[in-house]
């Protein structure tokens, strides 16, 4: 609080009132003299004397304390954290999995700064600011409660089987949820559908990020007239990630099969984590799958890490074991915002890892030698700061955060070394989830394109090749967030209006010596118009030297020259300039102001 006297006061009388205001109003008091104020009125610069409240003391005679009452209700809390029935926690280590309370001091205790992990032996309540509902079904299960005569310790139901609350991680506050798998596998009902509902609604209303921890089962069939159907039941679980989705990131890590209903919380999730020889997800079990389409079928073949990492696209990181999917959280965490308007979070600058001055030698001439594009972004981004997601799904296209110049930006770069970096559906729907989300998040986004294009043939075309293709054309028209699109080396049909060609509106559109942009490669090109007439000429070195000819044509039509001679694109770049070409762009371009046009929403996705 601010209280202004007269000029004449001295500094013993405006202490003195400053530390009577303080001790009245239990709030920090700053005294400005009337000498030491501004012309306008406001306030000086330094206050003439400060005081803060006291502390309260208490008497010493003071000898009242807990009494039984607390003393029972600690006791209670004490037996809700140890979970499920013992039986089923001494299982756990067989499957490789933490204990439920364990698990979350390895998130936000000392577990997670080099500890055991044990929350026995730990504080787990370090980072853990507050949870809710650890009494949710009390009464169902514990001898305390007047509708238990008896209590069954093999029927234990502690929080119902699913903890929330808010914690601290890596510096963030962020809502969390975890399933005890102790409590009946995890599985899901009325209680602890209530506290997962509650959660994602406080989310939503003051906009910090979600974690949810997953290992469940499913919901409780036995039990499903509480809460399957109904208004606030466990359909309300998927309105409330769609309504989540782009406000604040939600992170999902998969600790054990999480199967029909449970699988959906992953699948709507920003990002997944799925961690090898525990994680699998699908809409049924294979008991279910037998009984329903008699293929016999385990687990991990049915949904495991390897199926939604290679093939359904579903996960986007796979860890090693718990520690590692910390880590990768920890480390994903650092290029996303808390909620949707924000700016992501900026670093530290780093030098890349290797020198620009070797991207000329690193790009082939040939637009068909393959290079790796990952060694091109070492010598772009910030060192040790890209980050891929979906590495080993739809391969022709690299999705990655980084670092440039210590600022985020979301990478979508075709990669010549997978099928010449030409655009298969997969990666094309990769590309479009991707770009989507960095646009809700305020992460700019940077294309290096060298494709020849969307991919033909019939099977791609059975795949959605068109469908897809049209996604990841509709999520680049969309975004709004600063765009800077680098033209590498070949820029063939419509792989250039994917990638953020000049008509979609980039801040730039930048090319490297060997960078090409035409309708199809000079090969394609050659066979499509002069076929007929090359075919006329009989001696084949002649026809060998008039396809050179031609072909040279063709590539100087094509050149990124005379793309920059006609000012199809903004500017040629010698290629050692490139990275700080895109520092001084994404920097000057930082608060750009775009919109699309007013209406609902596209149709598209």
């Amino acid at each position: 609080m601010k209280v202004h006297v007269g000029a004449g006061a001295t500094e013993e009388e405006a202490g003195a009132i400053a530390s009577a205001l303080a001790e009245h109003f239990g709030v920090d008091i700053e005294v400005y003299a009337g000498d030491d104020a501004h012309d306008d009125g406001g306030a000086a610069d330094e206050p003439i004397a400060t005081a803060e409240p006291p502390e309260i003391e208490y008497p010493l005679d003071d000898d009242l304390g807990p009494t039984d009452r607390e003393a029972e209700l600690r006791a209670e809390i004490d037996d809700i954290l140890e979970g499920g029935p013992e039986k089923y926690k001494q299982r756990l280590p067989e499957q490789g999995k933490l204990f439920v309370r364990d698990r979350l001091d390895l998130w936000f205790g000392d577990g997670g700064a080099g500890g055991t992990g044990d929350a026995s032996t730990e504080d787990a309540a370090d980072g853990v600011k507050f949870e809710d509902g650890k009494f949710a079904h009390f009464d169902a299960w514990h001898g305390n409660s007047p509708d238990v005569a008896e209590a069954d310790e093999g029927n234990r139901l502690p929080a119902d089987g699913l903890i929330t609350g808010a914690a601290e991680f890596e510096g963030r506050d962020l809502h969390f949820m975890a399933n005890d798998f102790t409590v009946k596998a995890g599985s899901m009902a009325g209680r602890g559908v209530e506290k997962f509902l509650r959660m994602q609604q406080r989310a939503l209303k003051n906009g910090k990020p979600v974690l949810y921890l997953m290992d469940s089962s499913g919901g409780r069939i036995d039990q499903q007239t509480g809460f399957f159907a109904n208004r606030e039941g466990i359909g309300k679980y998927y309105y409330n990630h769609s309504m989540l989705s782009g406000r604040v990131p939600q992170i999902c890590v998969l600790y054990g099969p999480c199967i029909a209903g449970a699988a959906y919380t992953p699948v709507f999730a920003d990002f997944t984590v799925m961690v090898e020889g525990m994680s699998a997800m699908a809409i049924a079990s294979p008991r279910m799958v037998k009984m329903v389409t008699g293929e016999e079928i385990e687990m991990d073949d049915l949904g495991g890490p390897d199926v939604h990492a290679k093939y359904s696209g579903s996960a986007d990181l796979v860890a090693e074991d718990e520690q590692h999917a910390r880590q990768l959280v920890a480390d994903l965490m650092s290029y996303l915002p808390d909620k949707a308007g924000e700016k992501p979070p900026r670093s530290e600058p780093k030098p890349p890892t290797y020198s620009p001055d070797g991207i000329d030698e690193l790009i082939p001439e040939a637009p068909n030698r393959p290079y790796d594009v990952h060694d091109l972004l070492d010598r772009i981004c910030d060192a040790e700061s890209v980050f891929e997601l979906k590495p080993e799904y739809g391969t022709e296209i690299v999705t990655a955060f980084a670092r440039i110049d210590g600022k985020p930006v979301g990478v979508v770069a075709n990669q010549p070394t997978e099928r010449s970096g030409a655009i298969f559906p997969d990666a094309a729907e990769k590309a479009a989830e991707f770009i989507w989300t960095c646009d809700a998040y305020e992460i700019p986004l940077l294309y290096l394109c060298d494709t020849p294009g969307f991919m033909a043939g019939s099977q791609v075309e059975k795949d959605a090749i068109l469908e897809k293709g049209k996604k990841f054309i509709y999520a680049t028209s969309s975004a709004t967030v600063p765009k800077q699109t680098v033209v590498i080396r070949k820029a063939y049909g419509a792989g250039i209006y994917a990638m953020g060609g000049p008509a979609y509106e980039p801040e730039s559109v930048i090319g490297l010596p060997s960078g090409e942009i035409g309708i199809m490669g000079p090969e394609a090109a050659i066979n499509a118009v002069y076929a007929n007439k090359l075919a006329e000429i009989d001696d084949p070195d002649e026809r060998a030297e008039r396809e050179d000819e031609l072909r040279e044509e063709y590539r100087r039509d094509i050149d990124i020259h005379r793309m920059a001679s006609e000012v199809v694109i903004d500017e040629i770049v010698p290629p050692s300039d490139l990275r700080e070409e895109l520092v001084q762009r994404f920097d000057f371009y930082e608060d750009i102001e775009k919109s699309v046009p007013d209406k609902k929403h596209g149709t598209v996705l």
